[in-house]
């Protein structure tokens, strides 16, 4: 029989959670789809994988048998399909630099216009990916280096925070608080807050500021996938977001305004590759981040 490394992938997700629910969370599908394509591999080897009991989930003696062989096939593909990725990549004279929103403001642009004037034969690709993407894209081989923003998952990955911004929040230009110089955290405890499910929960809770300083929950509002569906909506005045300073100059709108959120803590920016050997492109390229901020270092 023929496995879709996908589907091994789901069955590693469900087994690590012993979840269906915060499996499917993680891999951004719906939970019938998930149930499903377990259902399916199930039947093609002809066993139960996982016993289910209400909520429950357990993994089977037949499950506990394929798991580290799923791992390892996973992992296998996973950093083949880096490998081909990048070599292509660096073949080409390509450099991609992964990003989000607006990336590392204005050191990403200062570093890439650096990097152009010091390397005029290397094509420069940004790469922009869905919140909290960046540092999966650097695993899969999608970007050759990345700026991302922290909290991360930087498993598998080396790193160093090579900036911070301070937090502002965006509302429509009716709103009360619009009158405002700047705006405490409490101030938005009634404000329906915008959020994703692209992006994992403790990414989520860390730009929400979940829980607030008085042990309350934010009041959740409209979902979105990327940052022009969530100004849309702030615009419109359904929710306010909290994003970095540099959205505050590069995502501008006649119908919303942002303001300063004066005590929490700042985003942190790190400049990020995958572990091991540099390749030519990305080494100049943290050089031109080196000579502009901080020196890349290895993450634990």
């Amino acid at each position: 029989m023929d496995v879709d490394t996908r589907v091994l992938r789901y069955f590693v997700a469900v087994a690590e959670h012993l979840s269906f629910t915060r499996a499917a969370q993680e891999l951004f599908v719906s939970q019938p789809s998930l149930s499903r394509q377990i259902q399916r591999l199930e039947s093609d080897l002809g066993v139960r994988l996982f016993d289910r009991a209400g909520r429950e989930v357990r993994l089977t003696a037949a499950g506990e048998n394929l798991l580290p062989t799923a791992h390892r096939m996973v992992g296998e593909w996973r950093l083949a399909a880096r490998e081909v990725r990048t070599s292509e990549a660096a073949r080409n004279r390509l450099l991609r630099i992964g990003f989000v929103a607006t990336g590392a403001g204005a050191l990403g642009r200062r570093a890439r216009a650096e990097f152009t004037s010091r390397y005029p034969g290397i094509r420069v690709e940004p790469k922009r990916f869905d919140w909290g993407g960046e540092a999966e894209a650097l695993r899969q081989g999608l970007a050759d280096v990345a700026f991302v923003w922290l909290p991360a998952d930087l498993d598998g990955l080396r790193f160093e925070v090579v900036a911070t911004e301070p937090r502002w929040v965006a509302m429509s230009v009716t709103h009360p608080l619009a009158a405002a110089d700047a705006v405490s955290i409490m101030d938005l405890r009634s404000e329906p807050l915008m959020w994703t499910r692209k992006a994992p929960r403790e990414w989520v809770d860390w730009w929400a500021v979940n829980p607030r300083p008085d042990g309350s929950a934010p009041l959740w509002g409209p979902e979105n996938d990327n940052v022009e569906e969530m100004l849309e909506h702030v615009a419109a005045g359904s929710a306010v977001c909290i994003g970095a300073e540099s959205m505050a100059g590069y995502y501008t709108h006649p119908e919303l305004t942002w303001r300063r959120v004066t005590d929490i803590e700042p985003l942190r920016i790190a400049v990020a590759c995958p572990r091991g050997p540099l390749s030519p492109l990305v080494r100049d390229f943290v050089d031109v981040v080196e000579d502009l901020g901080r020196p890349l270092a290895d993450g634990p």
